[in-house]
């Protein structure tokens, strides 16, 4: 009962974001971009936490949807949700093209395999100008009014960040599914122990592929949503730099609990926002605190409220 409650004022808190987070000094655009990363967070978290496999380019996938949805408003149809579908087809069928080379990889060759193939893709971006503007990013595009029959619902800050919410609900409850079918369940036995799934007679490599795949597309999803906030993509949102911050997020909040990422995300994404406005050096914060939750909190954030918080 506790833990439903929980949950049950967690999504009452985010309906009501809009009213009480300008009330404490924050804006609703961060509100929006906390549940974008979140997505894009347990989406990895479905490699990193529950199958076991360490991914340091996942924001390459992040950063092909941004610029799948982009170029989809600037080029070809200034639609909303026909840029999200292409974008989130972009990002995750290169996932699942690229998933035979990483699947049976383990440890740092899988780290080390997944980074490369992140900055190939961001390289291409950097040097494709006439298309994707190079180093400057992709800008001249702006999320569009969806259309619902005779209805229009224009996008504003605040209607964008309900669109947001709704995603975020979808992709919570795909995930969630996942991992309650016998899919997730064996995720979790190849992290749990690889070689004794072989014994088996199971493939884990194929399980691999599939999470590795179903992780590109949520992530690509998320980069989406991105592209739209800001109305602005560049390559940094490919960089295996920004694919590190979705592993620290994960590790704050705790990879092994399905809402952990989410915890992560808040105290990053937040510390981010309000320290870079005090101090050029608020990364040097940030690290401070990642230190001392990995030290005090080996299982995240999340491990404090729920020290049974995993899926297995």
């Amino acid at each position: 009962m506790t833990r439903a409650a929980t949950i049950a004022a967690m999504w009452i808190a985010l309906i009501a974001l809009p009213w009480w987070l300008p009330l404490i000094g924050g804006y609703t655009a961060l509100g929006s971009k906390v549940l974008i990363y979140a997505i894009a967070t347990m989406g990895l978290n479905l490699v990193l936490g529950f199958t076991g496999g360490l991914s340091f380019g996942q924001a390459a996938y992040f950063g092909l949807g941004g610029y799948g949805a982009g170029m989809t408003l600037k080029y070809l149809v200034p639609s909303t949700p026909l840029a999200i579908l292409i974008g989130t087809l972009v990002g995750g069928l290169a996932a699942t093209i690229l998933g035979p080379l990483v699947m049976r990889r383990r440890g740092i060759y899988f780290a080390m395999i997944t980074i490369a193939i992140g900055q190939l893709f961001y390289f291409v971006i950097v040097r494709w100008n006439e298309v994707t503007g190079g180093e400057d990013g992709l800008a001249g595009f702006g999320r569009q009014d969806i259309h619902l029959g005779n209805v229009v619902i224009p996008l504003t800050d605040v209607n964008f960040y309900y669109l947001v919410l709704l995603c975020f609900t979808v992709a919570v409850a795909v995930m969630w599914t996942l991992l309650q079918s016998p899919l997730g369940h064996t995720w979790v036995a190849i992290r749990e122990n690889r070689r004794r799934l072989q014994f088996l007679g199971v493939r884990p490599e194929r399980y691999v592929w599939a999470s590795f795949a179903i992780a590109g597309f949520i992530t690509a999803f998320a980069g989406t949503l991105n592209a739209l906030l800001f109305n602005f993509t560049s390559p940094q949102d490919l960089h295996w730099i920004l694919s590190g911050d979705f592993v620290i997020m994960i590790v704050l909040g705790g990879m092994r609990s399905f809402f952990g990422p989410l915890i992560g995300v808040i105290i990053f994404v937040v510390a981010q926002d309000y320290l870079s406005s005090l101090t050029d050096n608020w990364m040097t914060f940030i690290g401070l605190i990642f230190v001392l939750i990995v030290l005090l909190f080996p299982r995240g954030v999340f491990g404090i409220f729920d020290r049974r918080a995993k899926i297995a």
